[in-house]
């Protein structure tokens, strides 16, 4: 309306010419004595929690940054004074302190997709296995079912894939069929991951020192 005055405040509350409103999942305005109280608990409740995911969040991205940055600095510098990199061919590298109980890895990991000669492979491999009758064993067909088996997202199972491919089986239908396989496989790009360990003696069992939900542990919960 002409001349009202609209201020958006602190939890989700929009006051209109001096009267308290709160939007709804559809844009309404709600007067905010309308609305029942559990339903303000929640919405005070979700607020608050994710005004400290999003400030989290934003706090692991800066650490994220400063974390490659500094080992991206510390290669420059070891690439000056020795004329070489740490790492493998792929990226991945393992720094561990001095004393031995604290270690980074950085983890490069392909993207990986599979063409239609997934489905070629399939049945060459069917095709193998129907010839060699008595000759394949129990483990090698639940292997293959489960290696070419779709979950309810509609993905392979690339694990099991792989697993296939390193079996040592002399037949030449099954070197044609982890051709095929092999050339279904498009690495659509990669990821690079950071990851923690600690332990308590450089003799010790390495523990992961995790930054994710679903690992994490609350502070004094039991191991």
């Amino acid at each position: 309306m002409d001349g009202d005055t609209t201020k958006t405040n602190e939890g989700g509350v929009i006051e209109v010419n001096g009267r308290r409103y709160m939007p709804d999942a559809r844009g309404a305005l709600v007067p905010e004595e309308m609305v029942r109280p559990a339903d303000k608990l929640i919405d005070e409740t979700v607020r608050k929690v994710m005004g400290f995911a999003e400030a989290l969040s934003a706090q692991i991205a800066r650490f994220k940054g400063h974390s490659f940055d500094d080992i991206g600095a510390l290669e420059a510098l070891l690439a000056q004074e020795y004329g070489t990199g740490i790492g493998g061919r792929k990226g991945n590298k393992t720094l561990t302190s001095f004393d031995g109980t604290l270690k980074v890895t950085v983890q490069v990991q392909d993207h990986v997709t599979f063409g239609p000669e997934l489905q070629v492979a399939k049945e060459l491999v069917d095709s193998c296995i129907a010839g060699w009758s008595e000759g394949a064993g129990p483990e090698i067909r639940a292997l293959v079912d489960h290696a070419f088996q779709v979950d309810k997202e509609g993905r392979i199972n690339r694990a099991a894939l792989y697993q296939l491919r390193r079996l040592d089986i002399d037949d030449a239908r099954w070197r044609e069929a982890m051709r095929a396989l092999t050339d279904s496989m498009r690495v659509l790009g990669t990821a690079t991951y950071l990851r923690f360990y600690k332990r308590a003696a450089a003799d010790a069992p390495w523990e992961g020192v995790t930054i994710d939900l679903a690992s994490a542990r609350p502070a004094g919960a039991g191991a």
